[in-house]
């Protein structure tokens, strides 16, 4: 996909907004030292090419009862593109499954000795063994998983970096 070029003041509405997107665009204007249509035309503009995807609510995971997140490495049975009896290979099918798992928060295909590196939260260790034990291991393409607990939270941003 190609780069989208971006001005100075187009980095700064996407640094405003990434701080706090419930601010209007008035306050947004305001801050960048537009008037309100042209300053809305861009975050127009940066909505509609993608730049800006969606807006929503950070939840804090410990204050809704999901105080255990876990980084969980999987690899799966080696590669193969024939597909499974469902007529998907176990890639495609490993991927469709995550999708369905509401404890996974987000999955990546990695380079290396794994496959895929998922980010997880639950409420404590019963439930992080139940969702192994009765979700992940049984998934037919899952061969190995390793799983790193988060001791302590030191950083955790969802701001890109505007360079």
């Amino acid at each position: 996909m190609p780069k989208i070029n971006l001005d100075k003041t187009d980095r700064k509405i996407l640094s405003i907004l990434q701080s706090d997107g419930r601010l209007s665009n008035q306050e947004v204007a305001e801050r960048v030292s537009l008037s309100p249509s042209p300053c809305l035309r861009r975050i127009k503009n940066l909505e509609e090419s993608g730049v800006i995807r969606q807006y929503v609510a950070l939840l804090d995971a410990d204050k809704i009862g999901l105080g255990l997140l876990a980084y969980v490495n999987v690899r799966l049975e080696k590669h193969s593109d024939l597909p499974s009896a469902g007529g998907r290979s176990p890639l495609s099918d490993f991927s469709a499954s995550v999708a369905n798992w509401p404890e996974v928060v987000a999955c990546y295909a990695m380079t290396g000795d794994l496959d895929y590196l998922l980010r997880v939260h639950v409420e404590d260790m019963e439930h992080f063994s139940r969702f192994m034990m009765e979700t992940l291991l049984r998934h037919p393409a899952v061969t190995d998983v390793k799983s790193s607990f988060a001791l302590q939270k030191i950083k955790e941003t969802t701001a890109l970096p505007l360079v």
